[in-house]
């Protein structure tokens, strides 16, 4: 009878290993069309002269590369967080119209930029966070209020932030654009052709991180149509054209994302009507449904990568960094 039951629990658990095993197996990365969803020819032209950077170091002795901007004596610290598939130079000119308000730092998430460490890859789910809470605690002067800006799938990493380990760390947020979940109603499909999922990998390893099994979350899940005219420009060696699952996962809010969003402190949010990835207007109703602490702002004519740099919605961060 012990022996029969033995035998019943161990298939009822090889079986769904076998299942994901499976599923993993069937798909692998494929050369995707370069270019969809996205137009990266103003974000190339706002970067022509970056910001200098250096190295922080991170609990595990990462050299994480910052751009720092002091800003005056007594102004918030405000750390960017840029989108997939690029880094912190996106922010420029937004750091540097920012500095008269605040300290600003802007970091090369690890896994991208110059110097990644692992393209594409971290260590674990959640170093995201960890690395964000670490050069806080490495800048932020005593009594200093927190603002993290994030634009795309930085601003979904701010939203998982809040909602972490490390939320009370934050005393406001900016959010161009915001990713918040592929199932989201605020979503395109693909995020308008830019994100291409290898969607039975996906299901297939989460289905073994819920028996927490992480042994293959290096594997690659997601690619992204970054355009030709990036690839081949003296920029090219910076972008990062996929992500591991390990990465993908710690770069967006949890699967409850409504829940990380409920714990956003004080928070303003921007996007563009004509963004390409995301629906603008949705995402004032989904987010006041669980929240109250934000304003949301749609701007006329800005796509998804120029809201950035777009000059009506630096008016609307200044306005929030001054109200703090």
């Amino acid at each position: 009878m012990i022996a029969k039951v033995a035998i019943s629990l161990g298939m009822s658990l090889f079986i769904p290993l076998g299942i994901a095993l499976g599923l993993i197996a069937s798909q692998s990365p494929k050369e995707i069309p370069t270019g969809g969803g996205l137009d990266f020819s103003r974000q190339l032209t706002a970067e022509a002269t970056p910001l200098p950077v250096q190295a922080t170091s991170m609990r595990d002795g990462f050299p994480l590369q910052i751009r720092h901007l002091e800003g005056p004596k007594g102004a918030p610290l405000v750390v960017m967080v840029h989108g997939s598939g690029w880094h912190g130079m996106q922010f420029g000119g937004l750091a540097r119209a920012l500095s008269p308000l605040a300290e600003v730092l802007v970091p090369d998430l690890r896994g991208h930029g110059a110097l990644p460490g692992r393209r594409g890859d971290v260590d674990y789910i959640g170093q995201f966070e960890d690395d964000l809470a670490d050069l806080i605690q490495a800048y932020r002067k005593p009594g200093q209020k927190v603002v993290l800006l994030g634009h795309s799938s930085g601003g979904g990493l701010v939203v998982r932030m809040a909602g972490g380990a490390h939320g009370a760390l934050l005393d406001g947020a900016v959010l161009l654009a915001p990713f918040l979940k592929y199932n989201a109603p605020t979503t395109r499909p693909n995020s308008g052709g830019w994100a291409h999922v290898l969607t039975r990998r996906m299901i297939g390893l989460s289905m073994l991180n819920m028996v927490r099994l992480r042994m293959l979350n290096h594997l690659t899940v997601i690619q992204f149509a970054m355009p030709q005219t990036v690839l081949d420009g003296p920029l090219g060696h910076t972008a990062t054209g996929a992500y591991s699952f390990r990465l993908n996962t710690s770069f967006a809010p949890r699967n409850d994302y409504l829940a990380d969003v409920a714990a956003l402190p004080s928070f303003l949010l921007i996007a563009g009507d004509q963004d390409e990835a995301f629906v603008a207007h949705g995402y004032a109703p989904l987010m006041q449904d669980v929240t109250n602490t934000g304003e949301y702002a749609v701007v006329p004519g800005v796509s998804h990568l120029d809201i950035v740099n777009d000059p009506n919605a630096l008016d609307l961060i200044q306005d929030f960094l001054r109200e703090l």
